[in-house]
């Protein structure tokens, strides 16, 4: 069956997806559709759906241990690269393989079974691991649009990210989602920009768009609602925890250091300590819409 390739453009960046030209899965992508672009010679990665790859010969590089409800994604070293298994929950077996170069520039993937989790994935992951070194961060973060600007929610899972984004859209006349969980961040000729992505989590919002970061915010749970500016040093765990790469590789933590240390002098960041309340929006608005 003949090949067919397909790219699409994220925070400037043109990747491609290739894959036999009847596989069903394409009828099912339609979160990259808004991003889908001119195919090119060269972008900046490629990853292929494939009969077989092979998984013998490795060593251990990062092993999640993910809980029952928590993805599956473990990596180890091989000859020639990295090989990646993943499964979409962690009491299940692993489902998808993924076989890389060392710069992260070519991909070929096996699926078992879950293509279309596998495939989401392996994507995201290369866009990470290959982009880490171009001024660009992938975020786990809630992004909500207010007066031209980004705004960004960062914490654990479970803290309420999403919660606050739909306590500014409740509250906040004029501000609109941008992207509820996998967000990009780039810095662009000395300014902070925020992008949209095809990778969101559980809420489905896919908006080819970019803006300026207004702030970042972490949010704390509390019996109250307080807020206060974080010191540059708090600021750069704050963002390094919440942004994806993996360290261990040189290239790819240098990359993010450098990047990490750029964003956070370009952009105030704070910490939000609060219910999951109206008022919590409206504490969190009015100081970062004043110095944004």
């Amino acid at each position: 069956m003949q090949t067919k390739e397909k790219s699409y453009k994220v925070a400037g960046h043109i990747f491609s997806l290739k894959m036999d030209e009847g596989e069903k899965l394409w009828n099912v992508l339609d979160n990259y559709s808004p991003f889908e672009c001119e195919v090119i010679p060269d972008p900046v990665f490629t990853l292929e759906l494939v009969e077989k790859v092979e998984t013998c010969d490795k060593k251990e590089l990062y092993v999640s241990n993910p809980d029952v409800y928590e993805q599956r994604i473990d990596i180890y070293n091989i000859e020639d690269g990295y090989l990646f298994e993943m499964a979409p929950f962690g009491d299940v077996p692993v489902c998808g393989w993924m076989r890389v170069d060392p710069d992260f520039t070519h991909g070929k993937l096996m699926v078992e079974k879950d293509k279309r989790f596998c495939v989401n994935n392996a994507l995201m992951l290369m866009y990470a691991f290959r982009t880490a070194d171009l001024d660009t961060l992938e975020m786990h973060a809630s992004v909500t649009v207010k007066d031209g600007k980004g705004f960004l929610f960062l914490g654990k899972s479970g803290t309420g990210k999403s919660t606050h984004s739909r306590l500014w859209l409740k509250n906040i006349p004029g501000t609109h989602l941008l992207n509820d969980d996998n967000p990009i961040v780039r810095v662009v000729d000395g300014q902070a920009r925020v992008y949209g992505s095809p990778w969101s989590g559980k809420t489905p919002c896919y908006r080819n768009e970019d803006y300026p970061v207004g702030a970042f915010v972490r949010i704390n749970r509390a019996p109250y609602d307080a807020i206060h500016r974080m010191s540059v040093p708090e600021a750069f765990a704050s963002v390094y925890s919440s942004s994806s790469g993996l360290r261990a590789i040189k290239r790819i933590g240098n990359g993010l250091y450098s990047t990490l240390s750029t964003v956070i002098q370009l952009v105030p960041c704070y910490v939000l300590d609060c219910l999951p309340d109206d008022e919590a929006a409206i504490v969190c608005s009015k100081e970062v819409l004043g110095n944004a």
